[in-house]
């Protein structure tokens, strides 16, 4: 049997961007019953992501503001859920966001974005939003 995933995401990449209509496809498809975004739907926009970055980086070119606005909502929701981030919360986004060790323009603003709105944070999320601050300070010099 076909492995849909990998279809889809070839389908998707298959100009080498994710476009804005292929963002309102992303949208309807992958919202559950409850009008939610669980949890394969972000695997599954992280998959993408991290493909979308490749191809963008090999043609000399950025993700659409498009993919990486509803990117970000989706996975600001998922961490935001209950407006707390816990530590399992900042693992995750250690292993899938960041892993790395850099941070686009993208993923700063949404961890200062998750930094002013959780209720409350896991000291490990204070720590890893320091450690990407001061990169960003040396990135500037």
């Amino acid at each position: 049997m076909a492995d849909y995933k990998k279809l889809a995401m070839a389908a998707l990449l298959a100009d080498g961007v994710v476009d804005e209509a292929e963002v309102k496809v992303l949208q309807k498809g992958l919202k559950g019953e409850d009008g939610k975004y669980d949890n394969d739907a972000l695997s599954f926009l992280i998959e993408l992501r991290e493909a979308a970055q490749k191809k963008a980086k090999a043609a000399g070119a950025a993700l659409t503001a498009a993919f990486e606005k509803f990117f970000f909502k989706v996975m600001g929701d998922n961490v935001l859920g209950d407006g707390h981030i816990s530590e399992r919360e900042v693992k995750f986004l250690s292993e899938h966001l960041l892993a790395d060790g850099k941070i686009d323009d993208g993923e700063w603003t949404f961890l200062e974005m998750l930094n002013k709105k959780a209720k409350s944070k896991h000291a490990s999320f204070d720590k890893m939003y320091s450690t990407f601050e001061a990169k960003r300070a040396k990135q500037k010099k």
